[in-house]
């Protein structure tokens, strides 16, 4: 029997929103597979610094982040739009954080802020993310 259309649609929005902090969480405990898991490997994704696909970013990004010693990402609640039952496009605002110690015991790093465009798909039962752009509003230096 299939869910009440109503139903369903509040199922898939919570598989995205899971998604996406799944992102979130595997860039900060350094989870190369669970971050591989947040994409289809044929996605494109474009981060400014980065396009391409997502088989190919996924390292990228995790070389970046384990640059910092301590890491912190924090994302919005996500705008979800869907154009049928296996496709969404997607916004959330985010926030980042990468710092290091320096040798005098010090902190330093940068402070992110920007916009996640993102199209999701379901392919099977699973949704992932299918294509993602990348908007960094600002940045400021952590001193």
């Amino acid at each position: 029997m299939k869910p009440d259309p109503a139903v369903q649609e509040l199922l898939d929005k919570q598989a995205i929103a899971d998604v996406l902090q799944r992102y979130a969480r595997t860039l900060d405990w350094l989870d190369d597979a669970g971050q591989a898991g947040c994409y289809w490997p044929d996605a494109h994704i474009d981060y400014g610094f980065f396009t391409g696909t997502a088989a190919d970013f996924v390292p990228v990004v995790m070389q970046i982040e384990r640059a910092s010693q301590r890491r912190w990402h924090f994302l919005s609640a996500p705008a979800i739009r869907f154009h049928s039952a296996d496709s969404a496009s997607v916004e959330c605002y985010g926030m980042a954080t990468g710092i290091r110690q320096q040798d005098d015991g010090t902190w330093s790093g940068g402070l992110y802020g920007g916009r996640y465009l993102d199209e999701f798909e379901r392919r099977g039962s699973e949704w992932r993310i299918s294509r993602r752009q990348y908007i960094m509003d600002w940045k400021t230096p952590l001193d």
